[in-house]
């Protein structure tokens, strides 16, 4: 019997991977992605992080962090764009890990994209640059924690973080908190389609 209980934040999903590909635009390229259900956005690219692609510098050439990565579009996109780039692809979801290391690998950019679970990033590491579509829906006190945890790993005066948050879950009172919480500025660089794209800085 089919389990449909998962969450694209559950580690290990039980339900039918039900694998196939997508064509998608990423880095000013047509490619072909493999998406699976059990994972956050299972149809090809989500609207909130389409806004987010859309509003982005480039990648730096240095190490970034795709926080909540889900098959992949922020990272493949940075791997894409910069060689030099060193992309941590980090999520919980086993499933979405798989197959963010076989899309990188079918791109021919699997050198550059490390994917990994949060616990798998060493202690040491700083990014230049942060890219994410949080995952909203794990709740705040859990959603809180990662941001606190990531964003203060950003190296000062680099390209810093940019997160994308629908209007109506909270983009302004969630750029307030990063504000007075973890005591990074933060401004609103877009607002398309019900989405505000925020950009943090140290």
């Amino acid at each position: 019997m089919r389990c449909v209980s998962d969450h694209y934040f559950t580690a290990e999903p039980a339900s039918d991977a039900e694998r196939r590909h997508v064509p998608v635009r990423l880095a000013g390229q047509d490619v072909q992605v493999q998406v699976a259900a059990g994972i956050f956005s299972p149809a090809g690219i989500d609207k909130g992080t389409r806004v987010l692609l859309d509003e982005l510098p480039p990648a730096p050439g240095a190490d970034l962090l795709d926080l909540g990565c889900g098959w992949g579009p922020l990272a493949l996109t940075a791997a894409l764009q910069n060689p030099a780039t060193t992309v941590w692809a980090v999520d919980v979801n086993a499933r979405a890990l798989d197959l963010v290391r076989r899309n990188a690998a079918a791109l021919g950019v699997a050198d550059r994209v490390r994917a990994c679970t949060p616990d798998e990033v060493p202690d040491d590491v700083r990014f230049a640059a942060l890219w994410s579509n949080p995952p909203i829906r794990v709740g705040k006190s859990v959603l809180h924690d990662m941001l606190r945890r990531w964003l203060t790993r950003l190296v000062p005066g680099a390209d810093g973080g940019w997160l994308v948050v629908q209007k109506n879950l909270g983009s302004d009172s969630l750029a307030r908190w990063i504000e007075s919480d973890v005591g990074l500025p933060v401004r609103r660089a877009s607002s398309s389609k019900g989405f505000r794209v925020l950009h943090v800085t140290r």
